[in-house]
């Protein structure tokens, strides 16, 4: 399995097995969603009539134990007699539901019916995260992900228990969020991407399904706001915001670093307010992100000035404060998060470490280890490799308590594993990058410090394989896997 639970005993001689005739149960009606999708999904498979019913079931799904593991924890035993999963809330239920899935075959995950057997080994598990935030970043700016693409995106992700997506919605190339009071950031800012191809934006209801969908997944979406830099879409959307009024033309490029909002402007925090307003109204997560990386055409003195004023907001419209660790050059508010993406430099580490001396903690993601579009080795078709080339170990043997010297284990919130775009322009591909290295990520951030090897995770790794297949996942074979 993975991400490797805290603690599993097998139970010999004793198997598990589903037949014709087994039903699911239910504690109470707050596990009736759970159910009904884990239901619907072996209907498929099985051709099982798998009714959902109250009390006990041959397998069972209850929030009545497990108090003691947390919200996101669960305990679980599969023998003969049947499998219950017990959890102190729902998210912690749909995390057992998510190991449960793994327990069966790989074709338990198939569309259309399947021969079995379908057999479960005997166990017993007790589970819970090391690391609250758990997330992956999807890069919706540079190329556009419809709202359907993005939820096949969270289908993948959540089987691995990742907790966050952090959307990136708004860059050099489109502007990807609808915002009423300021309407040409979509009609004209989301009209292109890189490449110069029809680009495309999320409606507020889009948005709000979008959030919805996540969230029966137990995942909460973070929405970035980029600023100051990275703003070529607003910038060429309304000449109010650059300086001397002129607005520059839309940008299909890559390069970055490049734009930047006129700092001493009211009209930009008057821009801002209302953006954060718009966005954290749609948005129920506690963080907003406001970028604050690769500000290359800020002057450093406005760039100090410029973050205190933004974060504070964010703080207005009810959210905590997240961005990149360049933001923690400033005056941080309390409550932030700083998002870590140095590859392990020193200029980087000093400001994660001032971040932490600020109050704020820290979500990690080094760009040479966790940054999903790197390439995988020279040869890789897509990608980049400006921090390197990030083969599955490398993104997989490291150490959140420890990549950062001189942080105490209670300033990190978890680990994000980024995926940007550049190159990415259609499903598959961002498949190809985010599978095998994801799930190295996710396991990072869920299992305990002694359990992360990468010798036994290489071969629990190989075991995916077929369930991907399965899934119709266009995953990379790496050669450093002996795939099943």
């Amino acid at each position: 399995m993975i991400p490797q639970p805290t603690a599993q005993q097998a139970l010999p001689d004793e198997t598990f097995t589903l037949q014709p005739d087994a039903t699911i149960g239910i504690a109470d009606s707050s596990a009736q969603p759970i159910a009904d999708r884990f239901a619907a999904q072996l209907r498929r498979s099985t051709g099982f009539e798998l009714p959902v019913q109250e009390g006990t079931g041959t397998i069972t799904l209850s929030t009545d134990g497990a108090e003691s593991l947390g919200a996101e924890g669960y305990e679980l035993r599969a023998d003969a007699s049947g499998v219950t999963v017990t959890a102190a809330t729902t998210e912690g239920l749909f995390r057992g539901v998510t190991t449960l899935r793994q327990l069966l075959p790989a074709k338990a995950e198939a569309n259309s019916e399947q021969e079995g057997p379908w057999e479960i080994a005997g166990t017993t598990i007790s589970d819970f995260p090391r690391y609250g935030y758990r997330g992956v970043m999807l890069d919706v700016s540079r190329h556009f992900f419809t709202l359907d693409q993005v939820k096949h995106f969270i289908d993948l992700v959540s089987l691995y228990k990742i907790n966050r997506l952090h959307l990136h919605l708004s860059d050099d190339q489109g502007w990807r969020i609808q915002v009423d009071s300021w309407p040409r950031l979509t009609e004209y800012g989301g009209s292109l991407q890189v490449g110069g191809g029809t680009g495309g934006y999320y409606t507020k209801t889009e948005y709000a399904e979008l959030v919805q969908y996540a969230a029966e997944h137990y995942i909460t979406v973070v929405p970035e706001i980029d600023t100051p830099g990275h703003t070529n879409a607003a910038l060429a959307s309304y000449p109010e915001l650059n300086k001397g009024d002129q607005a520059p033309e839309l940008y299909t490029e890559t390069e970055v670093g490049f734009s930047s909002f006129a700092i001493d402007k009211d009209v930009t925090y008057e821009f801002l307010d209302d953006v954060f307003r718009e966005v954290a109204e749609q948005t129920p997560g506690e963080l907003l992100h406001l970028g604050g990386d690769e500000a290359h055409s800020t002057p450093h003195s406005e760039y100090l000035a410029f973050v205190p004023q933004a974060a504070e907001l964010v703080v207005k419209h009810g959210k905590r404060v997240m961005g990149w660790h360049e933001i923690a050059d400033g005056s941080l508010p309390a409550g932030t998060v700083v998002q870590y993406w140095g590859t392990e430099d020193p200029k980087a580490q000093v400001l994660a470490q001032k971040a932490v001396e600020q109050g704020a903690t820290l979500v990690l993601s080094p760009a040479n280890r966790a940054y999903l579009d790197m390439k995988y080795h020279e040869e890789t078709p897509l990608g980049l490799q400006w921090a390197g080339l990030v083969s599955v170990e490398q993104s997989y043997s490291w150490n959140p308590a420890t990549l950062v010297p001189n942080v105490p284990a209670s300033a990190i919130d978890g680990v994000e594993a980024p995926l940007w775009t550049e190159t990415l322009d259609d499903l598959e591909k961002v498949e190809f990058m985010t599978f095998p290295r994801l799930p190295g990520i996710a396991e990072l951030g869920w299992s305990q410090e002694s359990a992360l090897d990468w010798t036994t995770y290489r071969d629990r790794l190989a075991e995916q394989g077929p369930r991907w297949e399965v899934l119709g996942v266009n995953f990379y074979r790496s050669p450093e896997i002996d795939w099943r």
